[in-house]
């Protein structure tokens, strides 16, 4: 694309290889970015709340994916067009900052758009609704911030965790089990937080899963659990009291780094090198020794002699942990990893109350338990499940209630789900739209109404009449003037979502709506696009 200068001065745009590019101007172009941005969100939407549909999607390679999770879905999808990008790029940011409401939020941004499509209809310039939709967003997140309610929870205390975290496993796969996994992720969370900063690193909290066993048999270990076992079967399988050498040195004869070769052309020399090479690795298991530890755990390999070494001398080891794992050993059993031998001191040594090898079923898979650690900041969702589609879906739903709890550390606010939020969030903003005097406040109006789909798609995905269900709640809520009546999703007989306990976190829900918001606006201040012609 090329700017010119026609003799009058005049500025006009030169499309290299025009028949190959397709443009889209004005209020076309506007309209073509809707359609994308409400495919996209129709998808989802069947998706929302605890009666959501699942998707099953396939991988270029063949591997299935099964999943509610709205993140997962649209990072899965081969999306093609950058409009439907964007909306990906939303879910995902969702994903990231808070964790949970990815589906929300698509949903809320495809609302918005449809809204706006009628807006534009009327001939409401694009710019106007932009500002009416940020106005609208305003009142929508002050308002939460006045019906948000605070709850106070400690160590001993962690109730009200457990059941905001048991309201986002509830539109998973795993709601049979919720309450267990919502007390594991709670525990987990609480464990490696720090109350006093209100953070939470959830890099300490290692989700594993191993296919067999039913999804009840998931544990929180307070501890690493790691998916090796012993170098040598008839080392011990339980060592008490371990004191644990953490190396990222090899067990074997040091190499010169340049290119060398050795020629041996006696049996002589080769017993040297053989004794040697013999001296070295004894050297090595002494130092362990010395130290006094009584378990190594080493990132490298080793070959059979030096195993069959450590096996005579009576040194448990582990070989081929990876980086990640010895980091959180070492963090767990508060040791230091190192690097040469000549390093190792008695200091240096990770401390752990048992370290235990258990095998699984018939099969001769086995894991190493390290528990009772000198430090247990760090800890083990250990997962079981009858296949691994169910395993992968579960530490997505665990990963969802980590944040969550979390989230909840940091703050502690709390609105009420099943739509209820929404709903009162849309009547403030209805109620706001007549102080502008502007054509905004058609715009405000819209993002009432888009506020509304929220619950509007919970009933829907019920079974419910979703536009009767709708506005008896909402009269219910205008004529009591409580903002905790929402869409009895579970058929339970009362729309109270205190009754139900149904919480999600304040800000989790504010950033859905400015996030939507957001991706909206930019959108609508699109009026050209120029793009390849076989998109």
């Amino acid at each position: 694309m090329a700017l010119a200068f026609d003799e009058f001065g005049r500025p006009f745009i030169i499309l290299r290889e025009q028949d190959q590019k397709t443009r889209l101007r004005g209020i076309d172009a506007q309209k073509a970015n809707i359609a994308a941005g409400k495919a996209v969100a129709r998808i989802l939407r069947s998706s929302l709340g605890p009666k959501g549909m699942d998707k099953m999607l396939q991988g270029p390679d063949g591997d299935i994916t099964i999943t509610n999770d709205g993140a997962t879905i649209l990072e899965q999808m081969d999306v093609d067009n950058q409009i439907a990008k964007l909306m990906v790029e939303l879910s995902r940011s969702q994903d990231y900052e808070i964790g949970d409401g990815t589906t929300g939020v698509v949903v809320m941004a495809g609302a918005l758009l449809e809204q706006a499509e009628r807006q534009l209809d009327r001939g409401i310039h694009p710019i106007r609704i932009a500002e009416g939709y940020e106005m609208a967003s305003r009142v929508a997140v002050d308002h939460l911030e006045r019906i948000a309610q605070k709850f106070e929870f400690d160590v001993n205390n962690f109730e009200p965790l457990v059941q905001t975290c048991m309201t986002t496993l509830s539109s998973k796969i795993v709601n049979r089990c919720k309450r267990s996994l919502a007390e594991i992720a709670v525990k987990a969370v609480l464990a490696v937080a720090d109350l006093e900063r209100r953070d939470v690193n959830l890099d300490l909290i290692k989700v594993e899963g191993k296919v067999g066993g039913k999804l009840e048999d998931t544990e929180l270990i307070y501890g690493i659990l790691i998916d090796k076992d012993m170098s040598h079967p008839q080392m011990p399988k339980q060592i008490e009291d371990a004191h644990i050498a953490i190396l990222t040195c090899p067990f074997e004869p040091p190499k010169p780094k340049t290119k060398h070769k050795v020629d041996i052309d006696t049996v002589e020399k080769f017993e040297t090198l053989r004794k040697q090479e013999q001296q070295y690795f004894d050297e090595m298991v002494q130092k362990c020794k010395d130290v006094g530890a009584t378990l190594v755990i080493c990132q490298w390999g080793f070959d059979d002699e030096a195993n069959h070494l450590l096996m005579h001398r009576n040194l448990p080891a582990v070989r081929w942990v990876g980086g990640v794992e010895l980091e959180l050993i070492a963090i767990a059993t508060g040791g230091r990893i190192v690097p040469r031998f000549q390093e190792l001191t008695p200091e240096k040594l990770g401390k752990a109350g048992v370290v235990r090898e258990k095998s699984f079923g018939t099969t001769k898979e086995r894991m190493l338990y390290i528990e009772h650690c000198a430090n247990s900041k760090a800890v083990t969702v250990f997962i079981r499940g009858g296949n691994k589609m169910m395993i992968e879906e579960t530490k997505r739903s665990i990963h969802d209630a980590l944040c969550v709890a979390r989230n909840l550390i940091r703050n502690k606010s709390i609105v009420y789900g099943g739509g209820a939020a929404e709903i009162a969030c849309s009547l403030a903003v209805d109620a706001a739209a007549d102080k502008y005097p502007g054509v905004e406040q058609y715009a405000i109006r819209a993002f009432a109404e888009a506020l509304d789909s929220v619950p509007m798609a919970l009933a829907e995905n019920s079974g419910l009449q979703p536009i009767e269900t709708l506005s008896a709640v909402k009269s219910q809520q205008i004529k009591e003037n409580i903002p905790f009546y929402g869409i009895d999703c579970n058929d339970v007989g009362t729309n109270d979502m205190r009754e139900q306990n149904v919480f999600e976190t304040l800000i989790g829900k504010q950033q859905q709506i400015l996030l939507a918001t957001q991706v909206v606006k930019m959108i609508l201040k699109i009026d050209d696009v120029i793009s390849n012609s076989e998109y």
